[in-house]
């Protein structure tokens, strides 16, 4: 993927850093694979707001990725490449041999025409799927599974990517791009590759109607509030407001929120970086 600069016609075009969409070949999903997806507000069942900052929003479909990749020894032949409003990276619309069709998280360096297969003994290649334990050490990999046959969890965003460093026994070590090393068992599947869209972060909305357009609202500062609505409101003129903390008077910064009796904490070896 590529990114362009646009030339200022507009006062919302000057800081706007855009995606050229070079690498997308489709421009309406595949009818089989979308679903209607509704938009919440911000609201539970009883119409409370229970989260900030939501609303509005251009109307979506969601499109049914294939996490799994449980489609064993069946190959494929990648369709389309498309832009997904759901999620950062580029999806693959997939034809299998026997008829069925799926998306599938495109890594960057698949095209259109590629052939990709997952299950036990396929080759590791760009956008294979196959257990870490036939994985190469060393090799990026990205939709990886932390319990067998749940499907792809941990790494599924634009331009990231994950790297097996080792194996012992029945886990494996695998570096996530938090810098967090932490064991995963070696039957658990994984997709070789980094995927793709990876200039995301370079990216600039431009203005703030963009992000309204995305469904996020404007976004307050506490320190701006009042005393009845934040912990660090009030004062007179410009106070900072004491330590930081969250709306509900958590500290913000610096304090650890895990479980320490969390049942995963003995399987990550160190933990990201500060």
């Amino acid at each position: 993927m590529s990114i362009k600069k646009l030339r200022p016609i507009t006062p919302g075009q000057r800081h706007r850093i855009a995606p050229t969409f070079d690498e997308i070949t489709a421009s309406k999903p595949e009818k089989s694979l979308v679903k209607p997806i509704s938009k919440s507000g911000g609201r539970n069942s009883e119409g409370h707001m229970t989260m900030r900052y939501i609303g509005g929003g251009h109307k979506k479909q969601y499109r049914l990725i294939d996490f799994s990749r449980d489609k064993e020894s069946v190959p494929a032949v990648v369709k389309t490449i498309e832009y997904d409003p759901n999620r950062t990276a580029r999806i693959a619309l997939l034809y299998y041999a026997d008829g069925e069709k799926r998306y599938i998280l495109a890594p960057k360096g698949l095209v259109v025409g590629q052939t990709v297969v997952s299950g036990k003994g396929v080759p590791p290649e760009i956008g294979n799927a196959l257990t870490l334990s036939e994985i190469p050490l060393g090799s990026q990999i990205h939709n990886i599974e932390l319990k067998p046959g749940q499907g792809g969890a941990l790494v599924r965003s634009a331009g990231v990517s994950a790297q097996l460093l080792a194996r012992d026994g029945k886990y494996a070590t695998v570096k996530l791009p938090s810098g967090e090393m932490r064991m995963i068992l070696s039957n658990c599947m994984a997709t070789v590759g980094v995927l793709s869209n990876d200039d995301h972060i370079n990216l600039s909305v431009g203005k703030a109607g963009r992000n309204r357009w995305l469904g996020i609202r404007p976004r307050n500062r506490g320190v701006v509030m009042n005393p009845v609505d934040h912990p660090m409101g009030g004062g007179e003129g410009r106070a900072s407001g004491g330590h930081p903390r969250s709306r509900n008077g958590l500290y913000a910064k610096g304090k650890k929120t895990r479980n320490r009796n969390k049942y995963s904490a003995g399987l990550i070896i160190s933990r990201r970086s500060k």
